[in-house]
């Protein structure tokens, strides 16, 4: 109800203080349509350029690497810059990247085109991050992002459906016209942010106080990492599989025969999910626990993977990604409120915590792509499913049976230390 709330106040005139909230979530709308229209064609481009689907895996990698390299420097090479220059960044690399990708002719461009790709979203995330501090208040913060998440959400359920309509008909420039077009529109919203959030103030940066030494920094992180295994490992598989239906699901997709202009339904079936089942899993985090609920969700949704291999029909295979992914949808909010238990267990750690847990989820984005490729290369797209399916339930099983008990991060922590 609270949410539905705030997209009520979406009507009221652009001077109440919850227009630039909205004004950055119909930017972001519109921004998730372009982006989740990129996201589809890139393995389809790359695909058509003659790689094999391992090299197409390693190329899409490349860009979750790129995207941590530059989570290391971004404080330095924008010390104080605001949401208002770093999303400028964004749009402006957000013009290149399908030109890029649209003409690459080799290895080396493709990897270029990737970098930009990595780069240009974690500016996005970074953005909205400094948004949100800057302007709203820190009792609305959580809801401003479940706002800017159902917003995003909603563009990556669209956004597949609509390139594959382009695509049906001939693969050329028109879906990346489509794409720019929502950029443009997105960008539009941006100006609107800018005039809305003009008088909003702009902190000078505090004088940065001297940061820890590497080696003892990396001490704690492997503290943390062997503490918090068992649920970051179940962050980097989840990660993987997204990684695995964004690198190949369009190319499973663009091989049905029979779905013709709707090929995007099969991404759509497994974005969907999350929107759907979202709301409802506190209740069942409250009766089985966090973790219990993110490992048996794994299980059952993994194991909805494994018929893939044996469908022919594409509806069929559309209901059952849709399935799977019901199932999927209720393990990562789950998890994630996992992971805030642990951050508000102890302030102490709690820089270390949110820093492997990030790592986790951009060597998930990394290894997910490879393995996608590799294994669809070996065993084809559906078999490849197949074994990450089964991957999947033996990797949920392990975690049922290891982690029976709560995690202490801090009493753990204190004993190593």
């Amino acid at each position: 109800m609270r949410l539905w709330k705030h997209f009520r106040q979406l009507l009221i005139l652009p001077r109440s203080r919850q227009a630039p909230m909205y004004f950055l979530g119909l930017m972001l709308l519109f921004w998730t349509l372009y982006e989740g229209m990129i996201a589809y064609l890139t393995p389809l481009v790359i695909a058509n350029a003659g790689f094999s689907k391992t090299m197409i895996g390693i190329i899409i990698g490349s860009a979750s690497v790129a995207g941590a390299l530059f989570d290391f420097v971004a404080c330095r090479i924008f010390p104080q810059a605001t949401f208002r220059r770093l999303f400028l960044f964004v749009f402006i690399l957000c013009l290149t990247y399908p030109i890029l990708l649209f003409k690459a002719n080799s290895l080396l461009v493709y990897l270029i085109a990737m970098a930009i790709w990595g780069i240009y979203y974690d500016l996005k995330n970074i953005s909205c991050l400094d948004f949100v501090a800057r302007a709203t208040k820190k009792t609305e913060h959580t809801e401003s992002f479940a706002v800017i998440s159902i917003y995003q959400s909603i563009g990556f359920l669209i956004g597949p459906i609509i390139v594959g309509i382009f695509v049906a008909d001939a693969y050329d420039w028109k879906p990346f016209a489509m794409a720019y077009i929502f950029l443009f529109i997105s960008f539009c919203f941006f100006l609107g942010l800018l005039f809305l959030s003009r008088q909003t103030k702009v902190k000078q940066p505090k004088k940065s106080i001297p940061q820890i030494v590497f080696l003892a920094e990396w001490n704690l992180w492997r503290k943390v990492s062997i503490v918090l295994f068992p649920v970051l490992f179940l962050g980097f598989f989840l990660n993987t599989i997204d990684a695995f239906f964004w690198t190949i699901g369009p190319l499973i997709a663009e091989s049905f025969v029979g779905l013709n202009h709707f090929a995007g339904l099969f991404m759509t079936a497994y974005t969907l999910p999350a929107l759907i089942v979202g709301w409802g899993v506190g209740s069942l985090t409250r009766k089985f626990g966090k973790k219990r609920t993110s490992y048996v969700t794994l299980l059952i949704g993994s194991l909805l993977l494994c018929p893939l291999l044996f469908l022919t029909n594409p509806l069929f295979i559309v209901i059952n990604v849709f399935l799977s992914s019901l199932s999927l949808s209720l393990c990562w909010p789950a998890l994630s409120g996992a992971y805030a238990d642990y951050i508000s267990e102890t302030d102490k750690y709690a820089k270390e915590i949110e820093t492997v847990v990030d790592c986790s989820t951009n060597i998930g984005y990394v290894v997910g792509p490879v393995l996608a490729g590799i294994s669809a290369d070996h065993f084809g797209n559906a078999g490849a499913f197949f074994w990450l399916g089964l991957v999947g339930a033996g990797i949920s099983i392990m975690l049922l049976i290891t982690t029976s008990h709560p995690i202490s991060v801090l009493k753990s922590l204190s004993k190593r230390n």
